[in-house]
């Protein structure tokens, strides 16, 4: 990434002294101090999204739609050895500085409020890389592309795996012709109450392997948390790139849980964007929630990037299935519909 007007600024700054100190540095000098300084980027994004349950209440919101701002670095440890960090924030409520988000954030005021990605690790050529914090997990990055390819993504069905993305040791090995093994520990210690009482350590797998346009990617979760379900995640991905055409199916499944496949096309046309996905989750009869029933989604994206920093879209969902869309009714009363949808319009900045 080039380095950001704010990058260049912090970097004036902090070398001016020095810079009028030293008359005699030479401008390579001076952009060498310049490249080793961190990368600062981010955005801000904005969306305006309506919500109707069918037979049911509806609803329009402005809102932030997870607007960040971050900083990394990387430098050389040792000939093909790279050290790097990576800082990120978000929960910045851009669209309100004195509301809380009319209620799509839980609450939260506006500021940077919570952490998104924070790690530091190594990498090499020969080895790989290996990293700690907290950071989208190697079940997310290897498998789940659908759920995480969209801007609002409200009724997107998620995949019921538990590891999260904090305390994670993560590892990718080099390619062996095409093939990558990915790992990953979450580490639960005794005051740590994502293991529940005692402490744990879920595990997650992949292995990801790509040649020409095409990529395979296997992974599993060992869901060791306090869920009352320690059954297995399981998940395949396999991706096709046509010159601007990208097709990708996935399937997930987890014993007295769920199933979730998907299939999504996304086509390029110069500055324009298409995409169109379908995705189907089949309750079990032993699941925790919505037991023995079925929930589809289509969803459409229409995106333009403006420039090489903003970029606007449309997206439509429509949520199908049995009555899994609960809603609160006019009496105050829980209820539920077998239909849902969202249209939605955004804008985003990004640096």
């Amino acid at each position: 990434m080039k380095k950001t007007l704010i990058a260049s600024a912090v970097a004036a700054a902090t070398f001016s002294g020095a810079a009028l100190a030293q008359s005699t540095m030479s401008a390579s000098e001076l952009a060498a101090k310049m490249d080793s300084m961190p990368t600062v980027y981010g955005n801000i994004q904005y969306a305006i999204a309506h919500d109707n349950f069918d037979g049911g209440p509806s609803t329009i919101n402005h809102f932030d739609n997870g607007s960040t701002l971050g900083v990394k670095h990387d430098h050389e440890i040792a000939p093909g050895i790279t050290g790097f960090f990576k800082l990120e924030l978000e929960g910045l409520n851009a669209d309100d500085k004195n509301g809380d988000d009319n209620g799509i954030n839980d609450g939260d005021f506006a500021g940077l409020t919570e952490l998104d990605e924070a790690y530091i690790g190594i990498k090499g050529d020969s080895f790989g890389q290996i990293w700690v914090g907290s950071d989208d997990s190697t079940y997310e990055r290897a498998v789940t592309e659908i759920v995480e390819f969209y801007e609002v993504a409200s009724l997107n069905q998620g995949v019921d795996y538990t590891t999260g993305e904090g305390d994670l040791i993560q590892y990718m090995s080099p390619s062996f012709g095409g093939l990558s093994i990915w790992g990953a520990v979450q580490f639960n210690g005794d005051d740590d109450t994502k293991g529940g009482s005692e402490k744990s350590y879920p595990y997650q797998l992949a292995a990801v392997y790509e040649v020409d346009a095409l990529e395979l990617a296997v992974a599993m979760d060992s869901n060791d948390v306090s869920d009352g379900n320690n059954e297995n995640t399981y998940g395949l991905r396999a991706s096709y790139n046509l010159d601007n055409l990208r097709l990708t199916g996935e399937f997930h499944t987890r014993k007295d849980a769920s199933d979730t496949f998907g299939v999504m096309g996304i086509y390029t046309l110069g500055a324009n964007q298409f995409a169109l996905s379908y995705e189907m989750t089949q309750y079990d009869e032993q699941a925790s929630e919505f037991a023995d029933l079925d929930a589809d989604t289509i969803t459409l994206q229409a995106l333009h990037n403006v420039s090489d920093h903003m970029y606007v879209y449309f997206e439509g969902y429509l949520g199908g299935g049995d009555e899994v869309y609960e809603y609160t009714d006019s009496l105050g009363q829980t209820a539920s519909t077998d239909e849902r949808s969202i249209a939605s319009v955004g804008a985003v900045y990004y640096f």
